[in-house]
């Protein structure tokens, strides 16, 4: 019987999402969230939005995951990055209203070039296809173990059913349905915390930090660095950035970031009571403590992981729709018109079948944003530091393949050891991290410094 309540829990969720998602048939409600009328999202259903669709199952547990393993510290450490959106509020709003930029890929290749449109695109790409794995995986993980037949088939299930209601609307969809995940998980999540905190006192929840670099403030750091480039390789949140007029578009980003760093250090405080309770460190704590609490905890637990979920990987196909049917046809010089949407539905279901094959394989969930977020440093001077000196494109690719060859070298392990800061699990991250923004910013700054000349660009 508990079997078929937590699977039917499962079904039931994605009924409900497919009740409250309408059926957008125009242009403007597939890829900018208007509604029939063809009015934009109400100001509180873009803040709800932002924030649910960035609180990322995968972020919920690797927020718990640092809270077992460094306590407070780690939990600051892994909210800090929920600070990349009110910064990419302003940056974009910036872009607005002083550039006149109308979306991100269109923005860099009046800008920068066809090429540098292409690939930032690329980059989008890797990062939309690691968010439905890393989010499907921890579904998965509260049905079964890693690997096992319950894992697999809660994953795909759960991917089916998101898949149903993204192609039915697409963002007009996720973001109606975002308004109903973030009342769940915010009502979960105050029921865990319930459950949780009054074990402890607050000396006790404060007695696992240690702020050394050693003991996650390496992290902490790293994740410093990161916010200036980490949310622009994500559509996810830069999409909600061109949707609405621009007074909302800060108000909106500022909120949803204050809301997802007290929401992400607060579910950290789950790991931190795991850690005090005895429970061993592994790569999805949360699931380990609600297993270990009875099947009340579990299906709460379930509830807050497949909600929070939900709401990114809806968000991702949406995302996804609008690249391949409206932005990268028009870097091609081609509208597709209605037939965008089309195209986006055929690559929301390619992505979901594909996007799933990490999952599979069981890859370690970190990595999708450890790893990615100094791929992409190079990111944070093209769009920063815009417009303080003349933009060429040469200052482009120095600054993007800069980054991009310091996130391979650290994947691949060519970074030499005396780039570590520290000797903490993070030192090579953050030294990485460091002295690659510095070498991007330079990359980027000098050819305009040295020589206006080297612009070939339609420079603003």
């Amino acid at each position: 019987m508990i079997g078929i309540f937590f699977w039917g829990f499962l079904l039931a969720y994605g009924g409900l999402m497919m009740a409250l998602s309408p059926r957008a048939v125009t242009l403007g409600g597939f890829f900018n969230g208007d509604d029939r009328q063809g009015r934009r999202a109400a100001p509180w259903l873009l803040t709800s939005s932002i924030f649910i669709s960035w609180i990322f199952a995968k972020s919920v547990t690797n927020a718990a995951n640092l809270g077992a393993s460094y306590g407070l510290v780690g939990g600051l450490a892994y909210a800090t990055y929920w600070l990349s959106i009110p910064l990419a509020g302003v940056v974009i709003y910036r872009l607005r209203r002083r550039f006149g930029a109308t979306g991100l890929v269109s923005f860099l290749s009046s800008t920068y070039g066809r090429s540098a449109a292409l690939l930032f695109s690329a980059a989008i790409l890797i990062r939309l296809f690691n968010e439905v794995w890393s989010n499907t995986a921890v579904v998965g993980g509260y049905y079964g173990d890693s690997g096992s037949p319950s894992f697999i088939i809660a994953a795909l299930l759960f991917t089916a059913v998101t898949l149903a209601y993204s192609l039915r609307g697409g963002l007009r969809s996720s973001i109606l349905t975002d308004a109903m995940q973030a009342v769940i998980f915010l009502a979960a999540l105050i029921w865990v915390l319930g459950l949780v905190l009054p074990q402890h006192s607050m000396s006790a929840l404060a007695s696992t930090s240690h702020w050394a670099l050693d003991a996650g403030v390496d992290l902490l750091l790293v994740a410093g660095l990161q916010i200036f480039s980490y949310p622009f390789h994500d559509p996810v949140l830069t999409d909600r950035g061109f949707i609405s007029d621009e007074k909302t578009l800060r108000r909106s980003f500022l909120i949803a970031g204050v809301l997802g760093f007290f929401a992400i250090l607060a579910f950290s405080l789950v790991g931190v009571h795991a850690s005090l309770t005895g429970i061993t460190a592994s790569d999805n704590v949360p699931a380990a403590l609600a297993k270990s609490s009875g099947v009340v905890a579990l299906l709460v637990m379930t509830v807050v992981m497949v909600s929070a979920a939900g709401s990114t990987l809806d968000s991702t196909f949406s995302s996804l729709a609008k690249l391949a049917g409206r932005e990268l046809p028009l870097l091609a010089g081609r509208d597709l018109g209605q037939k965008a949407i089309g195209v986006g539905m055929a690559v929301m279901v390619a992505f979901a079948l594909l996007g799933n094959l990490p999952m599979l394989a069981g890859t370690d969930i970190l990595k999708a944003t450890t790893i990615s977020g100094t791929m992409v440093i190079g990111l944070a001077p093209v769009f920063v530091l815009h417009g303080l000196v003349r933009p060429t494109r040469l200052g482009f690719h120095l600054s993007f393949w800069i980054g991009l060859g310091l996130g391979l070298g650290l994947t691949l392990g060519w970074v030499p050891p005396s780039w570590a800061i520290g000797d903490g699990k993070y030192a090579l991250l953050l030294g990485t991290n460091l002295y690659g923004l510095l070498l991007c910013t330079l990359g980027y700054l000098l050819p305009g410094v040295l020589d206006p000349r080297l612009t070939g660009t339609a420079g603003r």
